[in-house]
């Protein structure tokens, strides 16, 4: 017995020590790409130092980073990002709520969160003033302002509407909207049910792709529109575009592996670059053929070494996906969870 009294606390301290070489993966990862994501550029030294995976956030020429209760502003024509505190109100993060989101409008920087609070940036760059306060809803998802200055502001409740720069409000949709982009007049907006389409300044909506998922992400490319959704047939996210203003949808992912994770679908150029579990892929043929251009976040240096102890079970499916950006002329891309 008295044996056993002293081999239990060896016992531990090995394991203590063992576990202290495990080379544990970069929480944050942040890569750039000057030429339209052939190549990328590790510029995670100018992160600031946090604890876990940010949420990134790209415009024309700013770039914002949140983790936890703090935002980063760096912008972006630099070489490697500098990031400096950003004293935007009430951010929010937590593992049961969207974080705080910071988008580009027409007439500036905007923020909110999932509590429905709205913050403008102000022309001197400086502070952040409340904005719609006469208006405020919880269960916020997104929010766009269109060409003419129509602002919609999305829910899981609903679609709202202002035509007047906010001083008056009309629901306009039922159900949860995610996500709502605008090109040539036409509004394309992921939802519940999938992807609806609205011609006459959201006033009505149909639905054109709906697979018994939500949508996951729609976005603006040449000519049209590039959408992810979620198949409950296939259990995996699509990808798929369309080039007659969202009437007809043609899938472009069959050169890549069926996955639940599939982040994102941008442009840069001639070029649609996707955050897939298995890298960040491109294509110059519209989706008929990708090429990889960037390993996986979760794929391991041959040169690493991780211990694993007997208990710990290892899972098929990725823990962290790249997410793609567009700045201007430059590609980001960043280590978020899978499956956000």
């Amino acid at each position: 017995m008295k044996r056993l009294f002293v081999y239990v606390p060896v016992i531990l301290l090995v394991l203590f020590l063992l576990n202290s070489f495990v080379i544990k993966e970069k929480e944050n990862t942040l890569y750039k790409s000057t030429d339209g994501g052939q190549t990328w550029q590790d510029v995670s030294a100018g992160l600031p130092e946090i604890e876990r995976s940010a949420n990134f956030f790209a415009g024309q020429s700013d770039l914002y980073l949140q983790e936890k209760n703090v935002v980063y502003h760096s912008k972006s024509n630099l070489k490697t990002p500098v990031w400096e505190k950003e004293n935007v109100p009430d951010v929010q993060s937590s593992s049961s709520r969207p974080p705080t989101a910071i988008v580009f409008n027409r007439s500036g920087v905007m923020a909110y969160n999932y509590q429905g609070q709205i913050y403008q940036k102000s022309p001197d760059a400086e502070t952040w003033a409340p904005a719609f306060a006469n208006f405020r809803k919880p269960s916020m998802r997104t929010l766009l302002e269109t060409a003419d200055g129509t602002i919609f502001l999305g829910y899981d409740h609903g679609l709202y509407r202002s035509t007047d720069k906010g001083n008056n409000w009309t629901q306009i949709q039922k159900g949860t909207v995610f996500n709502i982009v605008e090109s040539d007049g036409v509004l394309i907006a992921t939802g519940g049910k999938g992807i609806m389409r609205s011609t006459d300044n959201g006033e009505h909506w149909h639905w054109v792709i709906s697979e018994g998922g939500v949508g996951i992400g729609i976005e603006r490319i040449d000519g049209g529109f590039a959408a992810i959704t979620y198949s409950t047939k296939t259990e995996s996210r699509r990808i798929r575009t369309s080039m007659d203003g969202g009437k007809t949808w043609q899938a472009i992912d069959a050169g890549l592996r069926p996955s639940p994770s599939i982040s994102s679908i941008k442009q840069m150029g001639k070029y649609l670059i996707s955050g897939h579990p298995d890298g960040i892929f491109r294509s110059a043929d519209k989706g008929k053929t990708w090429n990889s251009v960037h390993p996986a976040v979760d794929k391991m240096d041959s040169n690493a070494f991780k211990f694993v102890l007997p208990w710990d079970k290892p899972s098929d499916q990725p823990g962290k996906v790249f997410k793609i950006f567009v700045s201007g002329k430059t590609l980001y891309t960043v280590a978020v969870s899978a499956g956000c």
